[in-house]
């Protein structure tokens, strides 16, 4: 058995390969950035070729870096950007660009669909927990079959294979002898279905995809495979973690039981709460997704999207210029005016979970002549955390659970005022890790605990994180978290 753990973290920006140690601690990391394709009609789209050289690439940096044996590689693990779609031949040659997961290009499909039928959208969620979207793999690979002719030519050839980034690079890691995808990446493409745990029959009719195109779904821990990255390692390691993005790093928090909550701090957030065994559709705009299937355990999670988080502060540096760096805003925070009473809501393009309110705009309300740059900067951050604490709260009315603690990642989490905060508006302790790269880490570990190299109490029971506690009254927190919700009551009605 070898010593070490790889995982590659394919995400939106680039690639991250990252290099774990027989306990489990981050030892290296490498990244590569790849190009964002934006064309004039504003779709985002990836090149496919690209991401696999600098996959290749990354790995063998991080590798190199370190100076260990290459012998001593015990296994692979796979986080990946989930929503992005690919579509590629028997060779694994793309097709076209990979539609990514921000680009709505197949906008005006889903409206047909919708139209297909009776209830057509409350069918779709019942049976995958997501609302009909363009969002989600299904609508895309519907795009491309409709509108990419050689997608076409080649599944009339049998050759045709689409579906999550995660099943691209297995198949190409592979070279072509396994195409699985993980039932995390599964879930999060609204043609698979949460009560039998496969792909829908009448959901994939209905967006027009065969289903003979679509990876085997298999366990999150499951095997996918070996492969010796082109040729670079001595012999072949086994693939035996892969996750999407935020099922990664919610099990790399170590959100493994019943009511166990983690929040990724990026560009925007995702929520995530571990709902036990048994799937919970929300009546609170959540939507419900497995959070992986190991052993052949499945496991659900409710979670929650919300558009600007760390996109905030960019704008208050790159269009305000009220700031040169994210780090002044804590200072800034710090220093502001507590008398004063202003709110920012970031309804730039509308607002996700759980108002799900495209039509709705930003505003800044409630100022005074006390309201100046360090409180529009403190507004600024205030509003990552109260956008969080809707989605919690949302939650809570879906399950009934308490709110115990929320376990936290990403680059803002490092601001001491926004975790502080974040602990007071919410009443519950905030814990934050002691590494960024949750959802690589997610991935290693389950590839480590399914060869046997890792033991899942000594694994997640020695983590060390920094907690925030409350420190404000009840009384303060209900007042200032109602007047963000009259806030967000103006920017719906705008």
């Amino acid at each position: 058995m070898g010593k070490y753990i790889l995982s590659i973290d394919q995400s939106t920006q680039g690639t991250k390969a990252l290099l774990f140690d027989a306990g489990g601690r981050l030892m290296q990391r490498a990244d590569l950035a790849h190009r964002q394709i934006v064309s004039e009609r504003g779709w985002v789209s990836h090149d496919p070729e690209e991401i696999y050289a600098n996959t290749l690439q990354a790995v063998r940096n991080v590798v190199d870096r370190s100076g260990i044996d290459r012998k001593e590689i015990a296994a692979l693990g796979i986080s990946n950007q989930r929503e992005t779609t690919v579509a590629f031949d028997d060779a694994g040659k793309p097709v076209c660009d990979a539609v990514v997961w921000q680009c709505a290009r197949a906008a005006e499909l889903c409206e047909r669909i919708a139209k297909s039928g009776e209830d057509i959208s409350g069918r779709v969620y019942a049976a995958t927990g997501i609302r009909l979207s363009p969002y989600f793999p299904g609508a895309k690979l519907a795009w491309i079959l409709e509108n990419v002719p050689e997608a076409g030519r080649v599944l009339r050839e049998g050759r045709l294979r689409m579906g999550t980034m995660d099943s691209y690079l297995v198949y190409r890691l592979t070279h072509g002898r396994v195409y699985r995808t993980d039932c995390s990446n599964a879930s999060r493409t609204q043609l698979f279905n949460l009560a039998s745990l496969s792909w829908d029959k009448e959901i994939c009719a209905l967006f027009g995809v065969p289903e003979e195109v679509l990876a085997e779904i298999t366990d999150s821990d499951g095997d996918f495979g070996e492969t010796d990255l082109e040729g670079y390692l001595p012999y072949p390691i086994p693939i035996r973690g892969v996750l999407g993005d935020s099922h990664g790093a919610l099990f790399g928090q170590g959100c493994l039981e019943k009511g166990m909550i983690k929040a990724t701090y990026g560009t925007g957030s995702s929520i995530m709460m571990h709902i036990g065994d048994r799937p919970v559709l929300s009546g609170n705009g959540l939507v419900t997704s497995l959070a992986w299937r190991m052993g052949g355990r499945a496991e659900y999670v409710l979670e929650g999207n919300i558009n600007y988080t760390g996109a905030v502060v960019t704008w208050l540096k790159d269009d305000l210029g009220l700031i040169d760096s994210a780090g002044q805003t804590q200072t800034l925070a710090e220093v502001a005016n507590p008398d004063d009473r202003s709110y920012l809501v970031p309804a730039f393009t509308g607002l996700g979970a759980p108002y799900w309110a495209p039509h709705a705009r930003g505003l800044l309300c409630g100022m005074s002549r006390t309201t100046g740059r360090a409180e529009i900067v403190r507004d600024a951050l205030q509003c990552i955390a109260y956008q969080i604490t809707d989605v919690l709260r949302a939650m809570q009315a879906d399950t009934g659970l308490p709110l115990r603690e929320l376990r936290v990642d990403g680059g803002p989490t490092g601001n001491r005022y926004l975790m502080q905060f974040q602990s007071d508006i919410t009443g519950i302790p905030v814990a934050v890790p002691p590494t960024e790269e949750l959802s690589g880490m997610g991935a290693a570990y389950a590839a480590g605990l399914a060869v046997g190299l890792y033991d899942r109490h000594e694994l997640f029971d020695s983590v060390e994180r920094r907690s925030y506690q409350p420190s404000m009254s009840g009384q303060e927190a209900d007042e200032l978290y109602a007047g963000w919700r009259a806030a967000v009551g103006m920017a719906l009605h705008k």
